[in-house]
């Protein structure tokens, strides 16, 4: 019996021992699977996070200006040209470009030989043409006595007509001495109309005369006056330009030797768009007198005018589109007619917009605003209008919001981004947090300091985040999916 209970107890002892290594095999083989399936398993994605540079919108009251170019022009010029042909016998020291003139100096001479020659003509054709009416007013004189003559012999004839009537009449005369006084009378009455005819000629040779002599008149002031105009004075104080020819040179009839400026009263003529203009002219049916700022910019040195638009151009150019204003400048030192300048032109002020750059604005008028958990969000911003780098837009739906100053391609709506430059305490101002119980933040530190994957930096800033009181949401769920948990 002692034999059998030992026997038993061995077979016991033995079963025992071989339940108890295959046990301990089974948990070798359990923890070696769990290993080789924890280093086959990828690694859980990491959100991308991208930098960005904001900027706040703040509503505010913006005056914009419009930007244009366009060119200097002289008001007021004078094109000097030769009245007849003639060769340049004086010269002014000023004649040269840019000489400055005052008003009624001599700017040059031109041989004034031919001139004279011909007053001298024109005063010898006006003398004759009043010695012609002289004698046409002497012969209209002749004539008119002439006439006188006939009349009183036609009187006379009619008187003689009468009395050998009366005598016929009473018997006592005959009737061939009537015949006779009638033809008397009829020679003396034709008589009278062919000097009444010669009188018409001279009369009309007498305006004939006046007429000459007012046509002699005429082309002796005209000779005078190109005369006169031999000597080239200048019509007001100016600066010259263009300037061509020296002493002895040979000009042409009609032949422009050099333009007369005044520099002082210059203007600017700039073009700006319909939409432009439509909006200048928008509740007023008028362009007003708006004040412009012209900029000349000289080796890096801006040359400055203040003027005030006068009027706009009548028609549209063949080809062209938009609109041309002119805009009269006050007082411009430095400016010359020809420069090409800049003009800023200050539209009516606008309200509840904001001034943003124009790298923050998509094609389709929308900007990329941050939300309170740091994603990105697409916001409708119409653009009113564009001053440079910057554009004006309406800041009503995005008062207080920070916006994505330069959009790439790889921001969009939903992207999670961090601020450039933002103050590390408030970098979880819009992040969710969360405290932790004991148990729970042990298990998650034995994690991470067990992780040897995990860098060095990574691994001491994860541990500091999980030390604190309250731990960031979607760090926990991160941390939780590589734990399997």
């Amino acid at each position: 019996m002692r034999f059998l209970r030992r026997s038993l107890i061995g077979l016991f002892l033995t079963a025992a021992t071989l339940a108890l290594l295959a046990g301990a095999g089974y948990k070798v083989s359990s923890a070696l699977e769990a290993r080789r399936a924890a280093e086959a398993m990828p690694p859980q994605a990491r959100e991308r996070q991208f930098a960005v540079n904001v900027t706040e919108v703040r509503p505010e009251r913006i005056v914009p200006v419009l930007t244009s170019y366009g060119e200097v022009s002289a008001r007021r010029s004078l094109e000097l040209r030769a009245p007849e042909a003639g060769r340049i016998v004086d010269l002014s020291e000023a004649f040269e470009e840019g000489g400055a003139v005052k008003a009624g100096d001599v700017i040059l001479k031109i041989d004034t030989a031919d001139a004279e020659a011909a007053v001298r003509v024109s005063e010898a054709d006006l003398l004759e043409a009043e010695a012609d009416l002289r004698e046409a007013e002497r012969a209209k004189d002749i004539a008119a006595d002439d006439l006188a003559a006939a009349q009183a012999q036609l009187d006379l004839r009619k008187a003689a007509l009468d009395r050998q009537q009366g005598l016929f009449d009473r018997g006592v005369g005959s009737a061939a001495s009537l015949e006779e006084a009638a033809l008397s009378h009829a020679a003396a009455g034709q008589s009278v109309l062919s000097k009444r005819q010669a009188l018409a000629d001279k009369e009309a040779a007498v305006d004939s005369a006046r007429t000459a002599v007012l046509r002699a008149e005429i082309d002796l002031d005209e000779v005078k006056r190109t005369l006169e105009d031999m000597t080239v004075t200048a019509a007001f104080d100016g600066v010259l330009s263009d300037v061509s020819g020296a002493l002895g040179t040979l000009l042409s009839n009609n032949e422009q030797f050099a333009t007369l400026i005044a520099p002082e009263e210059l203007e600017v003529a700039f073009r700006i768009s319909t939409e432009q203009y439509a909006r200048l002219v928008q509740d007023r049916g008028a362009l007003p007198q708006m004040e412009v700022t012209v900029t000349l910019d000289v080796a890096g040195l801006a040359l400055s005018a203040k003027g005030q638009v006068v009027r706009e151009s009548a028609a549209v150019a063949t080809g062209q589109s938009g609109r041309t204003l002119y805009a009269r400048l006050e007082e411009a030192p430095g400016f010359r007619p020809g420069d090409f300048v800049t003009v800023q032109l200050e539209e009516p002020e606008l309200s509840d917009v904001a001034l943003v750059p124009a790298t923050a604005v998509a094609a389709n008028e929308t900007v990329l605003a941050v939300t309170e958990q740091s994603r990105l969000e697409e916001i409708p911003a119409p653009v009113l209008r564009r001053q440079g780098d910057h554009v004006i837009i309406g800041a009503e739906a995005l008062a207080g919001r920070q916006i994505v100053a330069e959009r790439t391609p790889l921001l969009g709506a939903g992207i999670r981004v961090k601020v450039n430059g933002a103050d590390p305490s408030a970098a979880g101002a819009g992040v969710e947090m969360i405290a932790l119980s004991d148990e729970r933040r042990a298990a998650l530190i034995a994690f991470v300091s067990g992780n040897t994957k995990m860098p060095e930096e990574m691994r001491t800033r994860v541990l500091e985040q999980l030390a604190a009181e309250k731990v960031p949401a979607d760090l926990l769920e991160r941390l939780e999916q590589r734990m399997g948990s």
